[in-house]
């Protein structure tokens, strides 16, 4: 018997409506939720999301060795990593990669 209540209860419990105000929700700005989702705003904050993703610059993806020492034939240049193993005096005779 006190299963029965216990499910019936459970169950009165998912079917009760929740009040509206804790559904809404502000926007980020302060502002109201018919505000921010207004056709309007929908291309600004659309917008400005972009906007913020693009500061974002991505590295360079690394070369394999093979690729450096291809690169570095072709263009007649020794990879600017090995500029440090190189003594200051005769870096102007070799012709580092420019990074």
């Amino acid at each position: 018997m006190s299963r029965l209540v216990l499910a019936a209860s459970a169950a009165a419990l998912v079917l009760l409506p929740l009040p509206p105000v804790a559904l809404a929700q502000d926007a980020p700005g302060g502002g109201t939720a018919t505000t921010a989702t207004s056709p309007t705003a929908a291309p600004e904050t659309a917008a400005a999301e972009k906007e913020k993703a693009a500061p974002k610059k991505r590295k360079p993806a690394k070369m394999t060795r093979q690729q450096e020492i291809d690169r570095s034939i072709d263009r007649g240049t020794v990879p600017a990593r090995y500029r440090s193993s190189v003594p200051k005096e005769y870096h102007q005779y070799i012709p580092f990669d420019k990074r």
